[in-house]
């Protein structure tokens, strides 16, 4: 179902005049049927990542949402869709499409409107808001999000609070990339590199039709890696594996999506999901066999193929995405801290950003004064696994 807003001509009375259109869709059926022209805003919208592609979104709806809660927020100028926030409703807060295993939030904005484009989705947005503690809630957005823009015509109150920490790597060549690198650890990196292109490993594109097939592989194998080492539950359930197949799927049949299979002597030892926009390539989640380790550089590997990849086709960023490990941490990656953005009443802003500040120090607090919850947290995490028959 969708629910249309009363339409808005109020850019004059001439008969040029354009004409705009609200309207909030709020099932599955509707969603669905936004594809084609929701696609194509994306290619319009500046900022965009892959994360804003219908494919991501529609197909996290159907594995995760709860029907009554979608909110899919459109504008229209003369029939074009030139605005769209992403939402479904959780109690009284407005929360983005693809929640807690997307990595950006944002809306979409035409480019050749957006001023525009931003007034009225905000409008639409504020009329949304009904009741105590209404509240857009997005948790992770970028610096160059579409969203910075209808923030100059929010009606009511804002507040952006830290976020996730979040890297990325300029697109250049290997041999450049390098040069970023400390002197011994560079060196250490040539080698184990010379030795990954001796043995041999074979690289191959999967098609678009093969994807929900090669994603049951890609997650075995990345059960199979973290078997006994605390793996992150959401990884490991079903709706997951559904999300990600049809999502695949998706993506990579409008090239915003890449999943590789890597071999050796006739063995698959690893695969990767690689997301894409027009300016970013973004792996996304791998899985490795153990064993494999043991033979090749597995982070040289998956980020040569995606260094490859973004030179090749002209984009100018490889997101390492959320997070600070280790075997991130080797290749020097540049910081781009997201953010959480807050939109409502003055009031509901501050409790929530107030409330949102007493769960992070209670965090740090957890992390520097008992550490061994850490510990209990990864232990619990490979019990769950083995009951629900992941390793």
């Amino acid at each position: 179902m969708t629910t249309a807003v009363r339409p808005d001509a109020s850019g004059g009375a001439a008969d040029c005049a354009p004409r705009y259109e609200t309207a909030v869709v709020r099932d599955g059926r509707a969603l669905e049927a936004l594809a084609e022209e929701w696609n194509e805003l994306q290619e319009r919208s500046p900022g965009a990542t892959p994360f804003q592609s219908h494919a991501w979104l529609a197909s996290w709806w159907h594995s995760y949402g709860r029907p009554g809660r979608l909110r899919v927020v459109t504008v229209r100028r003369d029939g074009r869709l030139i605005a769209l926030a992403p939402l479904y409703r959780e109690g009284a807060a407005l929360r983005p499409l693809g929640a807690e295993i997307t990595d950006f939030h944002d809306v979409l904005l035409d480019r050749d409107c957006a001023d525009e484009a931003a007034r009225r989705l905000a409008a639409a947005l504020a009329a949304e808001l009904r009741g105590p503690f209404a509240r857009v809630d997005l948790p992770e957005v970028r610096a160059d999000a579409a969203v910075h823009t209808l923030l100059v015509h929010w009606p009511r109150a804002a507040r952006k609070l830290p976020a996730s920490l979040v890297q990325h790597l300029p697109s250049m060549p290997m041999d450049e990339l390098l040069t970023r690198l400390p002197g011994r650890t560079a060196q250490r990196t040539r080698v184990k590199l010379r030795k990954l292109a001796a043995a041999g490993v074979e690289v191959r594109l999967v098609p678009a039709w093969e994807a929900p097939e090669s994603v049951d592989r890609m997650l075995a194998l990345h059960a199979l890696q973290w078997r006994d080492r605390g793996a992150t539950p959401e990884h490991m359930r079903e709706r997951f594996a559904s999300h990600l197949r049809a999502a695949a799927t998706g993506m990579a049949a409008t090239e915003r999506a890449q999943l590789r299979e890597y071999r050796l002597d006739g063995r698959l030892i690893a695969c990767d999901l690689m997301l894409q926009s027009h300016a970013m390539v973004a792996l996304y989640v791998y899985g490795v066999h153990p064993e494999a380790r043991e033979r090749v550089d597995i982070a040289g590997m998956l980020f040569g193929e995606s260094l490859t990849h973004a030179v090749n086709t002209g984009r100018t960023e490889v997101s390492l995405l959320r997070g600070d490990e280790p075997y991130k941490q080797r290749w020097r990656p540049d910081p781009a801290p997201n953010e959480r953005l807050l939109l409502g009443s003055a009031p509901t802003v501050a409790l929530t950003a107030c409330l949102a500040r007493v769960e992070d120090r209670a965090r740090d607090v957890a992390r520097r004064r008992m550490p061994w919850l850490r510990e209990v947290r990864n232990r619990l995490r490979v019990v769950k696994g083995h009951l629900s028959g992941h390793g």
